[in-house]
């Protein structure tokens, strides 16, 4: 018997009314509100492992009944669905209330483990915080959002998990990149899962408007439920609290930087309090190692959110949070340094551990090892050279009896075009040197190479492989979602007869839309 709860709902305030009218919503957390039916709900894909740790089973969940559930049609016992109420602060600019638009909870569910996950449907319909939208996600970002929160969590990233798409049976007009040409589209609803998705957003729109009393009971529920090794509610527990979102914050993003995912929309409601990669929209991975590519649009003339500029992002949405959380401690700003300083040591301690690891090095240990670093990552964004390929072919050159003496033909894969000899020449350079440095690793060559694989993914989820799905799911095809998912499920091992998925992006796609870059529209 499946025991849902709400302790969200139960343990803080929330709006009296339970109408999806557009509103502000003021001394409230959360409003009550019920999923808008689909006409003609079909399941396109589960996570197994998602389903495995809920303790929900497979094939239960393929059933008419489920399928009602996790498309809106219906509710489990104990389900009480709501949307949260917060604000952001969007490209740099505060944004007031924005709310879940188009995302409703529906409790937590314990799990075998003995942990509590909350279970939210994406595109499930209208809420009060909806403004003029209509609460519904089209499949094209729904089959992004699924693939892509399963692909991370397999990559070693911390996420938000999905557990289901499915197709609605109805149409979404959506104008998919705001140029006044709107389309119907197919719509879709993910079931998102993680223990809480409260964000930095919860606690900014409080403090905004002066609710110093909301902002206490937010935090103290945060802490009580989520960081309960903190200790009780006091000033020195909000300060650590701080810290800790500061260090999984820069946790979270050097491990972004390390495997070359760029979210593409760092607003400050979008940053999970949990350290986790939240609302995934127009993200990406970098094929060419580009520190100025953005795969958002939205974002292209000014870059806020490009690649080599996430880490500066995180710093400053974690100052937005310490500003949210100033009231709690009366306007003493000194108590913020300690988690403005973790941060910063943590992205730099994180940073340093994977590109060593990357490069098969146990630690960088001297300023000659950091040189060695920076001069890889600039020699690669000096041409196109694909980030994921190339650090993939370090572990077959790690294993060679010799230093390089010519360019390797396994890295000469990784270039998107024809490079200058003198450029070839700098790297092979740059490969000596780094070969002769793994052999005062004191470790065999073949271990190395193993050590390599295991962080160096041959797979992640090119926005090229993600829009074949999309355009096949299109045509009524779901089985290249079901084999992209089945893919990404093991990142990092070599998958004979699957090398297509790890290939250099096509040039038909440098430009294709869903391809080359995308908008927030969903």
């Amino acid at each position: 018997m499946l025991h849902f709860t709400s302790r969200f709902i139960d343990s803080t305030p929330g709006d009296p009314l339970s109408d999806t009218r557009s509103r502000q919503v003021h001394g409230a957390l959360w409003s009550r509100v019920q999923p808008t039916p689909v006409s003609a709900p079909r399941l396109v894909a589960l996570s197994p492992e998602m389903a495995k740790l809920l303790g929900l089973d497979e094939e239960a969940l393929r059933s008419e009944a489920w399928v009602r559930v996790l498309s809106g049609n219906a509710l489990e016992p104990g389900m009480v669905p709501y949307a949260a109420n917060y604000g952001g602060h969007q490209f740099g600019q505060w944004a007031g209330q924005l709310g879940d638009g188009r995302a409703i909870g529906l409790g937590e569910l314990r799990a075998p483990d003995g942990r509590l996950y909350e279970l939210q449907l994406k595109g499930a319909g209208r809420t009060p915080y909806s403004r003029r939208a209509d609460g519904r996600a089209v499949l094209r970002s729904s089959i992004r959002e699924f693939l892509c929160s399963e692909a991370m969590h397999h990559l070693g990233v911390p996420t938000t998990r999905a557990l289901s798409l499915v197709a609605s049976g109805d149409a979404v007009v959506r104008d998919m990149f705001y140029d006044g040409h709107p389309q119907e589209e197919p719509g879709a609803i993910v079931c998102r899962v993680a223990p809480t998705f409260l964000r930095f957003g919860n606690f900014e729109l409080c403090t905004s408007r002066g609710e110093v009393s909301l902002l206490k009971q937010l935090a103290d529920y945060t802490l009580t439920h989520f960081f309960p090794e903190l200790g009780p509610p006091s000033k020195e527990a909000y300060a650590a609290f701080f810290s800790e979102v500061a260090r999984r914050t820069a946790k979270l993003i050097a491990h972004w930087q390390a495997v070359g995912f760029v979210h593409g929309v760092m607003n400050t409601d979008n940053m999970s309090i949990l350290g986790l990669t939240i609302d995934y929209g127009p993200y990406g991975w970098v094929d060419d190692f580009d520190p100025d590519w953005t795969p958002n649009t939205t974002d292209a003339e000014h870059g806020r959110y490009r690649f080599g500029n996430q880490p500066a992002i995180g710093m400053w949405n974690i100052e937005r949070l310490a500003v949210a959380l100033m009231p709690l401690f009366e306007g003493d700003e000194s108590v913020f340094q300690a988690g403005l300083l973790e941060y910063q040591r943590t992205l730099n301690t994180e940073m340093t551990a994977r590109y060593a690891a990357k490069l098969g090095l146990s630690t960088l240990v001297d300023d000659a090892d950091v040189e060695r670093v920076n001069a890889c990552l600039a020699w690669l964004a000096q041409e196109e050279t694909d980030m994921t390929l190339f650090f993939r072919g370090l572990s077959r050159v790690v294993v060679a009896p010799t230093a390089p003496t010519v360019f390797p033909d396994v890295l000469r894969e990784a270039f998107y075009g024809p490079v200058p000899e003198p450029h070839l020449a700098r790297g092979l350079q740059w490969l000596t040197s780094w070969w002769e440095r793994t052999r005062r690793e004191g470790a065999d060559p073949a271990e190395l190479a193993r050590r390599m694989d295991a962080v160096n993914p041959k797979y992640v989820l090119r926005n090229y492989l993600a829009q074949e799905a999309i355009d096949a799911a299109h045509e009524g095809d779901d089985s290249k979602v079901h084999l992209l998912l089945d893919v990404m499920r093991r990142p990092f091992d070599e998958q004979p007869g699957r090398e297509t998925y790890a290939a250099r992006r096509p040039d038909w796609a440098r430009s294709k839309p869903g391809c080359s870059a995308l908008s927030c529209s969903s």
